[in-house]
């Protein structure tokens, strides 16, 4: 069913500005993390934070502690404690959840002013966790390790939950993780704030991708084309890649210098808070520019893959089991023959991966309100790889008519777009399906044709 045929382009998104989250829903995730806390006997939970791994921190604060380390500290009457280094103190009276401020310059850089006599455990001590029996502990991470105690291993530095244990020395301590990005995890679904809210960086992804595929020239570099792919001065979630021949030479991650030429294998990946969109392929107009024994490239990589996708789309719904979606993905594109290897598909919001309920045998329920992104990477050798990842929204008939009521402008975009998607491309997605950029699913294999993508029409 899949072709390479002549596809009208999407346009690029307009309109496109940050939405803030409201004080109601930065209200409503305290109260459900009290909740939660309760449910599971904490008396307390820690949540760390450094640049690379501050989302479960922003989920209640509404920042990043930049260049620094952090701690919120939340009990289960409600007290809460933002524990935070020199640069960063002066947020406290700003975050998003009131906080009493702990400074703890530890968290600071190296050499900036230690201007303390207390030690790690006793400036802690302020948190006022001497009495808790029961703590749970969150960095990033969801450890889910087959021959572990999961709840036993902590992603936050050593001499953090020493000094927590020194701290709170009648607690049990825990990895909690799992309240906030686990099954039915407090994160991994959004209403229809927090959807417009992540909207807008689904949408940057999206215009950056179109707008550099459609500049992709002979001769260009990747330095030319990664700036297209990033905009308004926005923090990507992960490293912008725009590679042009072989990725990663002298495992160099970023745009380089080097130029398109003829036949040259492309990549490139772009992503903000709310989504990401990556394309794969080649720089060349047809099969006949392609090398010679890479010209079975559409039959044997690109259109199975991109039956899969559709396959995800058409497929997904709202309390499907995730191994369901698992197995349609292993039955159209099987990972033994494809080389994928990872989730066919995962859920995000200020990162990029925040879990993945798609997973072997995996009975977690896909919910409404959940952020996906498709990604299936392939993996052939001898050819290159194949991607058009982008992401959707799942929504219930609840959640749509909230955001059609609350954020019009969002529902019309997402409709127009699911009108492309069925119409244009012969994706058939169902009335739970939104997309949340004009990008999605529209894929163009071969770069330097710019009128034919692939197509299921």
């Amino acid at each position: 069913m899949i072709k390479l045929a002549k596809v009208t382009p999407p346009h690029l998104d307009t309109n496109v500005v940050p939405v803030q989250l409201t004080d109601e829903t930065m209200a409503a995730r305290k109260t459900q993390l009290l909740a939660k806390m309760e449910e599971n006997n904490y008396d307390a939970v820690a949540i760390y934070a450094d640049l690379e791994h501050g989302g479960n921190f922003e989920y209640f604060t509404g920042f990043v502690p930049r260049f620094e380390e952090a701690l919120l500290v939340v009990h289960q009457n409600g007290d809460a404690y933002l524990v935070l280094g020199n640069e960063n103190l002066n947020k406290a009276p700003l975050a998003r959840i009131a906080a009493e401020a702990v400074h703890m310059p530890h968290f600071s850089l190296p050499n900036q002013p230690m201007e303390t006599t207390l030690t790690v455990s006793e400036i802690l001590q302020q948190t006022q966790l001497q009495e808790a029996r029961t703590i749970g502990l969150i960095g990033w991470k969801k450890f889910t390790s087959s021959s572990e105690e999961n709840t036993a291993l902590f992603d936050l530095p050593y001499f953090l939950v020493e000094g927590l244990k020194k701290a709170a020395p009648k607690a049990t301590f825990t990895n909690a993780s799992s309240i906030l990005i686990g099954e039915n995890g407090l994160r991994t679904s959004n209403n229809a704030n927090e959807v417009a809210h992540y909207e807008f960086g689904a949408m940057l992804a999206g215009n950056g991708v179109l707008k550099t595929m459609e500049q992709l020239e002979i001769g260009k570099s990747e330095l030319e084309l990664g700036g297209l792919l990033n905009d308004y001065g926005q923090t990507p979630s992960v490293v912008t890649i725009m590679a042009t021949g072989a990725r990663f030479e002298k495992a160099n991650l970023y745009p380089t210098n080097k130029k398109i030429q003829l036949g040259d294998r492309i990549s490139m990946t772009v992503g903000y808070k709310g989504g990401l969109q990556s394309r794969g392929g080649y720089a060349v107009h047809s099969t006949e520019e392609l090398p010679e024994n890479e010209r079975d490239y559409l039959d044997r990589v690109a259109k199975p893959y991109y039956n899969a996708v559709k396959t995800w789309l058409e497929a997904i719904t709202v309390d499907m089991n995730g191994a369901v979606l698992y197995d349609k993905i292993e039955e159209v594109l099987p990972k033994e023959t494809y080389g994928w290897h990872l989730n066919p598909g995962h859920l995000c919001a200020d990162e990029e991966w925040l879990a993945s309920p798609i997973y072997p045998a995996s009975q977690e329920t896909i919910r409404s309100g959940m952020l996906f992104q498709f990604d299936i990477i392939p993996s052939v050798p001898g050819y290159s790889g194949a991607s058009c990842e982008g992401g959707i929204l799942l929504a219930d008939e609840r959640l749509r008519a909230l955001i059609q009521e609350a954020y019009p402008e969002m529902w019309a975009r997402m409709q127009a777009r699911r009108h492309y998607i069925i119409e244009e491309i012969g994706i058939k997605l169902s009335e739970e399906v939104l997309p949340m950029s004009n990008a999605t699913a529209y894929y163009r294999p071969f770069f330097l044709n710019k009128e034919d993508a692939l197509t299921a029409r």
